[in-house]
């Protein structure tokens, strides 16, 4: 048994969760955390550990306190969108344990790799989302309850922000404007990491995991998020089109659809969501935390795509998408 599994075994056993037959398997967690699967007298249950240092090439520090909003993240989710949050069994000083789904669950991201790209799951993506931040809307309570803004800057300005933008002297302003605007705004309760990777899909379910970036600020942040990893996806299948510009319009119709939003809210939240996303994009190449499943060509299409837009005065999320997939039909088939 390796360390890390007998130490977490032994803070269970400390703190009354589990007997001395407990056993512990890791799981993929990503990497920011350590997750186990606990095995005790045929109940079974999964335990997070938040690690201090991140899993990446590069040098990636975390205050690991993170850890206990990530398991009030999902208590609140669980109020708002039951069937989308696992439940919380236990917490500890810097774990908590919650439901294993079991059997029976599909990884979105992995179903978009294989090109399964079903407009279904982005309604259900854009409908949890919504009502999330519909429902923590201007709330001073959670906005006191999560006022994480130093980890997300350790987990989110930061590495995908400021570090792209220091590759990049001359758009390093804008980056670093952006990451002052994006602090400086609190509006809603915000995931963090609303990525196809932390997402399940199966037995009627639509379940969120690895919401250790939660944070009380702006909803542009997860929006962009998610829509990132569409276009992402879109150009690792490219040239072949696998469906994912439809995907990417459903999603964003349907995520303001469940805000209920008006166009005079809509379009300030549309336009800087839309910003952000070409930052975004480029993170996903030159940040801390790239993509792993895209060649150096397409890495160099991502560049290319960005560096001739993104100073741009005015944006729009179906302007950028327009453009993404114009500039996809025009790849090389890949061999």
């Amino acid at each position: 048994m390796a360390d890390s599994e007998m130490h977490i075994l032994d803070r269970l056993r400390r703190d009354g969760l589990v007997s001395e037959k407990a056993s512990a398997r890791p799981l993929s967690g990503g990497v920011s955390s350590d997750v186990f699967l606990i095995e005790d007298s045929g109940k079974q249950f999964v335990v997070k550990q938040a690690l201090p240092r991140l899993k990446v090439k590069e040098d990636w520090q975390a205050d690991t306190s993170r850890n206990r909003f990530e398991y009030e993240f999902l208590r609140f989710l669980g109020k708002v969108a039951p069937s989308a949050a696992p439940r919380v069994l236990a917490t500890g000083s810097d774990y908590f344990a919650m439901e294993y789904l079991g059997e029976g669950y599909q990884n979105w991201k992995q179903l978009l790799l294989e090109r399964d790209c079903q407009e279904q799951h982005a309604v259900q993506a854009a409908q949890i989302l919504g009502t999330l931040h519909q429902t923590s809307y201007q709330s001073s309570e959670l906005s006191k309850q999560f006022a994480t803004t130093s980890n997300f800057h350790q987990l989110r300005t930061d590495p995908y922000l400021l570090h792209t933008g220091r590759g990049y002297p001359e758009l390093q302003p804008l980056f670093e404007q952006e990451a002052v605007r994006l602090e400086s705004t609190r509006e809603c309760l915000v995931h963090g990491d609303y990525s196809p990777k932390n997402m399940l899909i199966g037995n009627d379910r639509f379940v969120l995991l690895d919401c250790e970036v939660a944070w009380y600020g702006d909803p542009a942040f997860d929006i962009a998020f998610l829509l990132n990893h569409l276009l992402l996806k879109a150009l690792y299948h490219a040239p072949a089109d696998v469906g994912l510009l439809p995907m990417f319009s459903t999603f964003t119709q349907q995520y303001f659809k469940a805000r209920g939003l008006d166009g005079r809210q809509r379009d300030p939240l549309d336009s800087r969501t839309a910003r952000l996303l070409m930052m975004l994009l480029l993170a996903r190449v030159d940040g801390k935390s790239p993509v792993e499943y895209l060649t150096t060509d397409k890495r160099e299409f991502v560049r290319d795509f960005v560096q001739a837009r993104v100073a741009a005065s005015e944006f729009s999320l179906n302007g950028v998408a327009s453009e993404w997939f114009a500039q996809l039909h025009l790849q090389e088939p890949r061999t």
